[in-house]
């Protein structure tokens, strides 16, 4: 068993790690390991989990439990699969898992979706008298992506996230989701035609400022996943 050492070495710290070797280092202990971990990976979680549950703050507490459970499970780590897509699963497990505890309706990722049905359809249609938010929000591009993002349905959303925004490829979308790469390439052209319809031609203007992880923000959660851990026992080996 290995504890965190909240004293970090005054050796550098290696740039070049893999995966295994970064996730080796945090298992004995090294907190710049994990830390190094959440920074590459912070963007993808936050989208990850933001695409399910559409809400910056509960978005930011699912990434911390998340680091959380993934500290606690570096052990389980396999190099077969990329960190990356184990990250992936844990945190939208934890998103899902609070849908859940608040008793809302999840449509299940790998539950299969009429593209062309009509409730499909609906998902995208909005009276503007009755949505004066989004009126407001006209004037920002990135903002108008972000919202149409956000009502995208449920089976499409994440997949859309993780390929066009994150720009995961589709055998790394479909590992992560647990689906199969024909579904994700099927939810992901009709995610992107829904955009389309919606948003007309502002749909692939500033795409890689949709979802933007912040500095500030990331900062926190890595300060708090690290403050978390410093004071819990050590990740399974």
């Amino acid at each position: 068993m290995y504890t965190l050492n909240t004293q970090s070495s005054s050796q550098p710290f290696a740039h070049d790690l893999t995966d295994v070797e970064l996730v080796a280092a945090a298992q004995q202990g090294d907190p710049r390991a994990f830390e190094r971990i959440m920074r590459q990976h912070n963007r993808l979680l936050f989208r990850s989990a933001r695409s399910i549950l559409k809400n910056d703050d509960d978005t930011e507490d699912a990434v911390q439990a998340a680091y959380l459970s993934a500290w606690r499970a570096l052990g389980s780590f396999r190099a077969e699969a990329k960190l990356a897509t184990w990250l992936v699963r844990i945190v939208v497990n934890e998103s899902l898992g609070r849908l859940r505890r608040r008793g809302a309706q999840i449509v299940p990722l790998d539950t299969a979706m009429d593209a062309d049905a009509p409730q499909t359809e609906a998902w995208m249609e909005h009276n503007p008298d009755e949505q004066p938010e989004r009126l407001a929000m006209r004037a920002q591009v990135r903002q108008l992506i972000e919202a149409g993002i956000d009502q995208l349905p449920d089976a499409f959303r994440t997949v859309f996230m993780l390929r066009a925004v994150e720009e995961l490829s589709v055998e790394e979308v479909a590992a992560a989701l647990a689906i199969p790469e024909a579904t994700v390439r099927s939810r992901f052209f009709r995610a992107r035609g829904l955009l389309r319809e919606g948003l007309a031609r502002d749909i692939d203007v500033s795409m890689a400022d949709a979802f933007s992880f912040a500095g500030v923000r990331c900062d926190r959660i890595v300060a708090r996943v690290l403050a978390d851990i410093s004071g819990q026992i050590s990740p399974r080996s």
